[in-house]
């Protein structure tokens, strides 16, 4: 990155749900070179150690939330806290994702469908309701949901009915939001040599794929 792009979220407090690996991991590594405070959140401590490890040597800071999105009060704690000692989120970029085994849709197990939709479609929408005053505190709050076209292809029954269920969420959200803000923008990555992705195609060719921190800064930039 230039000079002039790396202090360009100087100030700003970025909140990554998923933070810990893969797109996740990319955009907090990303928005911390650019000045941000980043808010990471994720379930494995260990992980968000090594994303404050690293995020330490850059300009921005860090703030490790350790935390599963589906635990509602977990998810209350951590935005009062964010009320309380800034006022307001000035982004929130969602990655936090629950990838059920693929499987054809007459055979998806159902405690992977209730993990699905409680991950993808229950707390995603339990996140909105909290975090959205925060964005809506800020003078230029914008959400960002990380996007995946695999919902209604062949064996992604599970996993692409609970990221369509978020994604009209969203969308509904997003038609809301229009004139009063907060900004909401749906992203679609590149594919990425992420563990989710090796899961759906085993055995694909790695070297092809972007790369989770080119593709962390690219969603940063539409910040």
């Amino acid at each position: 990155m230039t000079q002039e792009t790396t202090q360009n979220l100087a100030g700003r407090i970025v909140l990554v749900t998923g933070a810990s690996r893969g797109l996740g991991r990319g955009v907090a590594i990303a928005a911390a070179a650019s000045g941000a405070h980043v808010v990471a959140l994720a379930r494995t401590v260990g992980a968000l150690e090594e994303l404050a490890d690293e995020i330490d040597a850059l300009p921005g800071g860090v703030t490790l939330v350790p935390l599963d999105i589906t635990d509602d009060a977990g998810l209350q704690r951590m935005c009062l806290a964010l009320h309380e000692r800034w006022g307001r989120v000035d982004a929130w970029v969602h990655t936090a994702i629950y990838a059920a085994p693929l499987s054809p849709a007459a055979h998806v197990a159902v405690k992977e469908l209730d993990k699905s939709i409680a991950t993808n479609v229950r707390a995603a929408q339990r996140l909105v309701t909290m975090v959205e005053p925060l964005l809506k505190a800020s003078d230029s709050g914008h959400a960002i949901l990380a996007d995946d076209p695999a919902a209604g292809t062949a064996y992604h029954g599970g996993y692409g009915a609970s990221k369509a269920a978020q994604r009209a969420l969203w969308q509904s959200w997003q038609a809301e939001t229009q004139k009063l803000g907060p900004k909401v923008t749906l992203h679609v990555p590149a594919p990425m040599a992420t563990a989710v992705r090796a899961r759906f195609h085993p055995g694909e060719n790695r070297d092809v794929l972007a790369d989770v921190r080119a593709e962390g800064e690219k969603l940063v930039a539409l910040l």
